[in-house]
């Protein structure tokens, strides 16, 4: 398996976590990526071995417009700081990806500067897409063109224009020599043209063995994106849901059922990067109803099928919530004095140091096949199983203990990692408890040199609201999650019309009816399609069912 296949990353705002200010004057370096140099040990303490981190060059505000892809940004400090950066991550043996911000560029962009002073004789005006000199756009430039989401600050690249293509794949090659990265993060790739990102790909796989290229997308069959020939990875935002919803409605099904999807889907043969949240969602902690069952949720997010992600600051369970339509909540400046002995005092980030040894030493997390072994409501039981080795997973989302019996390899005895407790195998089977608001990951004991002292998990603050005590059901359906549910027929599509002419009402019916084909639409299939309002992306999601 390749490096990212094994890795835990730690995902790193740079302009929120160093406190960079909101908007660049483009005046002289301020050294501020050095700030981050200590956060390098406590990311291979907690045991991440990746580091995400963007974006990071040259910008106007938020690092997404960006102003020159070959210049660190003035308020983080030079191109050498960053060099330094990626070389003691090295050092330590942690890889480290940036985010490729190639869907788009800001106003400041050499190419649009030109457009802007030179408009119809500018040599880039096919540098964008749609530029008309018949048009106007938001900033009165006296010209229009295509933007990512709505916002004339992030004009939209053209893609097919060979110059653009060569332009982007010289960056990679210029970030590889300049800072020996080792992959990188595509920012909007649900929205980029596929023979762009295939280009792409060629790049990446000239300028480094095992050069990782993982996408943004948050819609549509995720293989379309992540094969052969186009990425590695993309970012698994269905698990991401199901993850904090399945325990604030104690619907452990929601989750199954995700796995299954998302298996089906890509044949089961992606490792998606997985993860609770980033800097474009709420924290965790603050999306959770009930504090304690951060335990489950990261017990799940270091142990199913995927590549797990931890966004700073989570670890030590800080909130984070959008404001005002604002994104600056969850991406705060922190001092690392404030956190530099977490993984001995802070019980979060006891767990997350805890969940990413276990998972370093127990190859079956990485690699093992997945099998659901008993699933209700409140509580869930699944198996890693490789080589012969069978780890197997409990999860609790209620306020009562459960007992479970469960089919196991062929250890005797298995041990549970985290509270260290020892249960005997019977007859095939083993028999345990799992505490309130809880997981477990039961390992084989001749395994067992990563268990440490059981962490300090009930420290941890639960809801602060009364207990509620949840009696297990029988085993049953999940009626959101299996049912198909009835739609009135309320717009009518012309299966001859280009899908670029639809609006966005009849993109999401197009891709509705294609869902029909297939089976039941269930209200948590119709929700993330009504969700997705950008045209781009509907288009590519649609095209995603490969029918035209």
């Amino acid at each position: 398996m390749a490096w990212y296949d094994e890795s835990v990353f730690y995902h790193i705002y740079p302009l929120g976590l160093t406190g960079a200010p909101k908007q660049n004057t483009y005046g002289e370096p301020v050294h501020r990526l050095n700030t981050l140099l200590p956060w390098i040990s406590h990311i291979r303490e907690i045991g991440c071995n990746g580091i995400y981190i963007g974006p990071l060059f040259e910008s106007v505000g938020h690092g997404y417009e960006t102003t020159d892809y070959k210049k660190l940004d003035s308020r983080l400090g030079t191109n050498e700081d960053l060099t330094s950066f990626v070389a003691e991550c090295h050092k330590l043996g942690i890889r480290v990806i940036l985010d490729g911000v190639f869907n788009h560029t800001g106003r400041d962009f050499f190419a649009f500067q030109d457009i802007k002073q030179n408009r119809e004789n500018s040599r880039y005006k096919d540098w964008y897409c749609n530029v008309s000199f018949w048009g106007n756009n938001s900033f009165g430039d006296g010209f229009s063109y295509d933007n990512w989401g709505g916002y004339d600050l992030l004009a939209k690249l053209n893609q097919h224009n060979p110059e653009v293509r060569d332009y982007i794949c010289d960056v990679i090659r210029f970030w590889v020599k300049e800072f020996d990265i080792d992959g990188i993060r595509l920012d909007a790739a649900d929205v980029m043209d596929f023979d762009y990102m295939k280009a792409l790909r060629r790049t990446a796989n000239e300028v480094k063995p095992d050069f990782w290229l993982m996408g943004e997308v948050i819609h549509g069959n995720y293989s379309r994106w992540a094969n052969d020939g186009t990425l590695h990875s993309v970012t698994n935002y269905m698990l991401h849901k199901a993850l904090y919803s399945a325990h604030n409605d104690h619907n452990y099904f929601e989750v199954a059922h995700t796995v299954k999807y998302v298996s089906d889907m890509t044949g089961n043969r992606l490792n998606l990067y997985t993860f609770v949240d980033n800097h474009d969602v709420e924290r965790i902690y603050t999306k959770l109803r009930n504090k304690a069952h951060f335990v489950p949720v990261h017990v799940m997010l270091y142990t199913l099928p995927g590549i797990p992600s931890i966004y700073y600051g989570s670890e030590f369970g800080i909130e984070g919530r959008k404001e005002r339509n604002s994104d600056d909540s969850l991406r705060p400046a922190l001092n690392y004095n404030d956190y530099k002995d977490a993984a001995k005092t802070n019980p979060c980030t006891e767990l997350i140091a805890a969940l990413g040894r276990i998972r370093q030493n127990t190859p079956a997390l990485r690699r093992g096949n997945y099998k659901e072994l008993q699933l209700q409501n409140t509580c869930f039981a699944y198996e890693r199983a490789y080589e012969g080795r069978s780890v197997i997973v409990t999860v609790n989302n209620a306020d009562n203990e459960v007992s479970m019996r469960l089919v196991c390899g062929n250890a005797k005895e298995y041990v549970g990692a985290l509270s260290g407790e020892r249960v005997y195998a019977s007859d095939g089977h083993i028999q345990v408890t799992v505490p309130a608001n809880f997981g477990e990951i039961w390992i084989p004991s001749g395994m067992c040199n990563i268990i440490s002292a059981p962490i300090k998990t009930a420290e941890i603050p639960a809801s602060p609201e009364p207990a509620v005590m949840v009696k297990e059901e029988p085993k049953k359906p999940e009626p959101t999650q299996t049912q198909e549910v009835k739609m009135p027929e309320t717009i009518k599509v012309d299966i001859n019309k280009p899908y670029e002419e639809m609006t966005v009402e009849e993109l999401q019916e197009a891709i509705l009816e294609e869902m029909r084909r297939n089976g039941p639409v269930t209200d948590y299939m119709l929700g993330t399609v009504r969700e997705n309002t950008h045209h781009g992306s509907l288009i590519n999601w649609v095209r995603s069912f490969n029918r035209k």
